[in-house]
This record gives C-alpha cells, structure tokens and sequence, in this order.
C-alpha cells in the first residue's frame, strides 16, 4: 500500500516537472524543474529495488549534469528574446522533422512483435540479492548481451566529443586563445614587471 502511494506520487510529481521543464519560460526555472524530474525518477527506481541505478541519476545527472547545465544558462549571457524570434522562421521544419520521426515511431510500433523466447524470459526467477547484486547484473548485461551496442554508444560519444572539441578551436576573429607553447617559453622576466612607485605619485 505504502509503495503504491509513493509510486503514484513519484509519478505524478515526474510528469508534472517534465511538463514544466519544456513550457517554462525561464530556462533556469527549467533546469531546477530537469533536477526535480531526476530525484522523483530515482525514487521510481527505488521502488523497483535497483538503488544502484537510483545513485547513479542523482550523482551523476543531478550532481554534475543539471548543474552542468545551470551553470552554464546562469553565466552565459544569452538574450533568449532574440532566440524566440527565430523560432518562426525555422517552425516549418521542425513540424515535418516532427512528423517523419512520429511516423517512424508508428511504424516501429506497429511492427513490433515478440521472440519466441520472450515468455520463457519474462517467467525465469530473479535471483536473490544475496547471490546477484544491482551492479553485478546491470555489468553481466552490458558487457555480455549487450557489449557491441554498448561499444557503439561509446564511440558516438567520442565522436561527439571530438566534434564538439573542433568546433570550439575553430578560428573566429576577435576570440583570444591560449598559446601553450608561449607560456612553456616564457620566463620570469617576462611574467611581471616591477615598477617603481614612488610614495604619493600612485600607479
């Protein structure tokens, strides 16, 4: 009873922030909404007993994505009012995108069908914890059913990665960079400049 109760009031309190998160006006209003959304589906996975997939979203979506993603709306100076007044311009697009990808999804859907197996699957005992524990089925599952796809997911990560990293040193004028070799060659009398001031002249 006491779990039913808490699992509608996770679920509700995650739909209500996820709603929240894309119609607020305030992109920091936004973010803190993403992290509320994050701590009730970590009590959803609570609730289900896999605590260790419950850490993980706190501390790493919530402890260093979110805030990842707050620092960088609260010390970015960016006029969103100007971002709003394109959104016309482009509306058009994003509605056919929007369309393929629903009705890509209905295909998927529709043609979606069960393996022969999949009861056999669904009916097998879950072992106990005190012989198999959240992390060492989660690592048995990633690294022996699923470790192609799991190594493809890692290099799309590394690609974006990588592209990310080209696209921030690419050469934009007006935009200092950091010369490593300069500062390695620089020394000491070049570092500070020592003046004299004399008392009451100031600098």
């Amino acid at each position: 009873m006491i779990a039913a109760i808490c699992f509608y009031i996770f679920a509700t309190i995650l739909v209500g922030s996820a709603i929240m998160v894309v119609f607020s006006k305030n992109p920091v209003h936004s973010v803190l909404f993403l992290i509320l959304a994050f701590f009730n589906a970590a009590g959803l996975f609570v609730l289900l007993g896999a605590e260790f997939i419950a850490m993980i979203l706190v501390i790493v979506y919530v402890g260093a994505v979110a805030v990842m993603f707050l620092f960088v709306v609260m010390m970015l100076d960016i006029n969103f009012t100007e971002l709003r007044k394109g959104v016309q311009d482009y509306l058009p697009i994003g509605l056919l995108i929007g369309v393929i990808l629903m009705v890509e999804m209905i295909f998927i859907v529709g043609g979606w069908h069960m393996s022969d197996g999949i009861a056999t699957i669904i009916l097998a005992p879950t072992p106990p914890l005190s012989e198999v524990t959240n992390t060492d089925a989660i690592g048995r599952i990633l690294y022996t059913d699923y470790i192609y796809l799991f190594q493809i997911a890692g290099l799309i990560l590394l690609v974006a990665m990588i592209g990310a990293i080209v696209l921030t040193h690419r050469k934009r004028a007006g935009v200092k960079k950091q010369n490593i070799g300069d500062q390695v060659r620089r020394r000491r009398g070049q570092a500070y400049e020592a003046i004299d001031v004399k008392p009451g002249q100031g600098i």
